[in-house]
């Protein structure tokens, strides 16, 4: 089987938004650009998320003719960005810190394309269980929090610790599928479905 042409050039090496593209007949070039994820003074989650999807698009434009999709994530709880954990002591705190309550899950994304450039940010809100400390310790000890914002994979071993879901489950793996179709179909890349708006 051949491997399909890429229609899209996919600024990110995540592996997971590379295969939720796929899921909805996209082919992609991957192209992962390194920027600055410092918060600027005063900016709220939304506007952060947002503005690095869409300045991870412009860092590929130079390597690509092909419309671009830049992507970040981030978790939010009490106001507070979450990022990715750097040691064993930051996941068992970021985990904490969401066991038992609500927090969101913050997704922008961002397409260059003929229309230039369009982007949105979606939040998902997820509900935890209550977990243990040595749920905790056991889940660290499986590799799977070290690289994932807020500490936790909803697409892993951590779904047993979702007790709740409100908005989009695909944003929370990394790409929100139906409000990243709406924009490549604005930009003309096609889908499974072949559909574009007039």
């Amino acid at each position: 089987m051949t491997e399909s042409v890429p229609v899209l050039c996919l600024a990110s090496a995540s592996p997971r938004r590379r295969a939720l593209l796929a899921s909805i007949g996209v082919a992609v070039q991957v192209q992962p650009c390194d920027i600055d994820e410092t918060p600027l003074a005063h900016e709220s989650a939304e506007r952060y998320v947002e503005r690095l999807a869409q300045a991870k698009a412009r860092a590929a434009a130079p390597m690509t003719s092909l419309p671009i999709l830049g992507s970040d994530t981030a978790v939010v709880v009490d106001g507070r960005i979450l990022g990715k954990p750097g040691s064993q002591q930051h996941a068992a705190w970021m985990l904490r810190q969401l066991s038992g309550r609500e927090h969101q899950v913050l997704t922008g994304v961002a397409v260059i394309g003929p229309r230039g450039m369009l982007s949105t940010c979606v939040t998902t809100r997820v509900t935890l269980r209550d977990l243990s400390e040595a749920e905790i310790t056991a889940y660290w000890q499986t590799g799977e929090p070290e690289d994932k914002a807020g500490g936790y994979a909803i697409q892993g071993l951590a779904s047993v610790f979702v007790a709740g879901i409100e908005g989009s489950h695909s944003a929370v793996v990394g790409l929100p599928l139906f409000e990243t179709a709406c924009l490549l179909r604005r930009q003309g890349v096609p889908l499974w479905d072949g559909y574009l708006p007039a």
